[in-house]
């Protein structure tokens, strides 16, 4: 059995997060219609437009609530939250493209809940996958790059006995463990740091499993870890 554990060394520094987890199983992520998750998406993006009233980019509390969390560990010069560069781009007017349908879907969820969303392939995990402090000598290589790049001592990362998943929490993921077309089972992920929104992560939550079965078939089990709930069975 595979396990997904938040560690002490996560709580000490967020006591009063809450972690929404979404196993997705015996699902088809094949891409069929690309125009309707290209729909999806922009409809998303202009739902996003309401979390951004402030001119000043930072100044949106959306925003703000992710910096001062990245504020209280190890970072890498630049690293932002995954929702905070999603809204860069619809605050700029550069649209999203379509990935797979997975990818597509959290993406959606994440623009209209104004919260980090990710997912990663659960046939990919060697071993648990825990959300913890990182050593320093974690096996990491990213889209884009062929060569590892470690996280921090220190830093906040989701990692399994291969190596870190995301580094930063939630900015850069490891091609390793990925969604894909042949995705069948899956962990999806929201991140929840603003106690005053429970009840929209709560929604997000539904309503990410919702359009994952509506669209992709499957099942999906939808858990939430805090400090008095700290790990689940995934596999």
């Amino acid at each position: 059995m595979k396990k997904f554990v938040i560690e002490d060394d996560f709580w000490s520094l967020f006591p009063n997060a809450r972690i929404g987890v979404v196993v997705c199983q015996g699902i088809d992520n094949m891409i069929k219609d690309e125009n309707k998750y290209k729909d999806m998406i922009h409809d998303s993006e202009k739902e996003a437009l309401k979390y951004l009233k402030n001119e000043e980019f930072s100044s949106n509390n959306v925003i703000k609530v992710w910096r001062e969390a990245f504020q209280k560990f190890k970072t890498k010069k630049g690293a932002r939250s995954s929702i905070e560069a999603l809204l860069k781009r619809v605050h700029k007017g550069n649209p999203l493209g379509t990935i797979n349908p997975l990818v597509d879907i959290y993406n959606c969820i994440s623009l209209r809940y104004a919260l980090p969303c990710g997912g990663e392939d659960i046939d990919t995990f060697d071993g648990d996958i825990r959300l913890t402090k990182a050593v320093g000598n974690e096996n990491f290589i990213t889209l884009g790059t062929d060569r590892s790049e470690p996280p921090y001592e220190g830093e906040i990362v989701y990692k399994d006995n291969e190596g870190a998943i995301c580094r930063c929490w939630n900015w850069r993921e490891s091609v390793r463990t990925m969604l894909t077309e042949n995705t069948k089972n899956a962990f999806l992920c929201i991140e929840l740091v603003d106690e005053k929104r429970v009840e929209e992560f709560e929604d997000a939550l539904k309503d990410l499993a919702k359009l994952v079965q509506d669209n992709l078939g499957g099942t999906c089990e939808v858990s939430i870890l805090d400090i008095n709930n700290k790990e689940i069975t995934i596999k």
